[in-house]
């Protein structure tokens, strides 16, 4: 269910090339789970932008000293929307629409997993990694980032998983293979049964590669453009198959944006997306 609130930023900070937003927004908080986004109306009304811009939850308190809150991580150098948005201040308001998506699919019991997220995209992680340790999980954690102004959650992920990997390739052309070959490493050395991911389309398609011949499931979380984040405007399909060969097009924001990386035809989709 989609709901809508004029949320009042409370609190922000820098996070290196990124900022770090928590909104009272009670009736998404209620709701929202890890891999689920929020889309908001950006410029303000005298403004000429008139898209959204739909971004990862970092993380829902459904209650607090504020009531419930949502936390965003959005990055400073992005483009105009994102910036306008990284630069709310306290005491502003936002329009939210959320939480939007299917979220990340538990695990019954404890399982091996890797998880594996590029910048900005990886901000759920730390939320999701601390849902899986609570289920008894054993979880390798793979961040990544041009730089390391563009990495998410280090030092928080090192108190809850322990075992984090770092990805700087210096050159965000390589950012791709160098994810992939951390996690099939990981794969190679240790048990797991799943992976988690979230980026770009291109960084999870390499991912999923890797990890195709392991025979692990590859739970995806895509961060894409998603213009309205209603499903209205059809501006994020995503080409996919069923199990039984069946080829059609899904909206990323309603019917994603966790998917399952076998399903995705990851070629057309990198394509469609030139």
């Amino acid at each position: 269910m989609l709901v809508t609130s004029r949320a009042e930023v409370i609190a922000t900070r820098r996070v290196g090339a990124f900022r770090h937003l928590t909104l009272v927004a009670p009736a998404i908080a209620d709701l929202a789970k890890a891999g689920q986004f929020v889309s908001a109306a950006v410029g303000g009304p005298t403004s000429a932008l008139v898209g959204r811009r739909t971004v990862p939850i970092a993380q829902a308190s459904p209650s607090g000293t504020y009531g419930g809150t949502v936390e965003i991580i959005v990055d400073t150098d992005g483009d105009a929307g994102v910036r306008w948005l990284a630069e709310r201040r306290a005491h502003d308001e936002v329009d939210l629409i959320g939480p939007i998506g299917r979220p990340f699919p538990l695990p019954a019991g404890p399982v091996d997993a890797v998880v594996v997220g590029m910048g900005a995209s990886a901000a759920a992680l730390g939320w999701l990694s601390s849902q899986l340790r609570d289920r008894g999980c054993r979880i390798d954690l793979v961040l990544g980032g041009v730089d390391d102004r563009h990495l998410v959650g280090v030092v928080e992920a090192r108190r809850v998983v322990g075992n984090v990997s770092v990805v700087l390739p210096g050159d965000e052309e390589d950012l791709p293979d160098r994810l992939a070959a951390a996690v099939r490493q990981l794969l190679r050395t240790g048990d797991a049964s799943v992976v988690y991911a979230a980026g770009r389309a291109r960084d999870l398609a390499a991912v999923a590669q890797v990890a195709a011949p392991f025979g692990v499931v590859v739970q995806c979380c895509i961060d894409e453009e998603m213009p309205c984040g209603t499903g209205l405007c059809g501006s994020c399909e995503v080409p996919v198959q069923t199990k039984s060969g069946e080829r059609h097009t899904i909206r990323c924001c309603t019917e994603g944006a966790v998917l399952r990386a076998d399903r995705v035809r990851w070629p057309l989709y990198l394509q469609d997306l030139q």
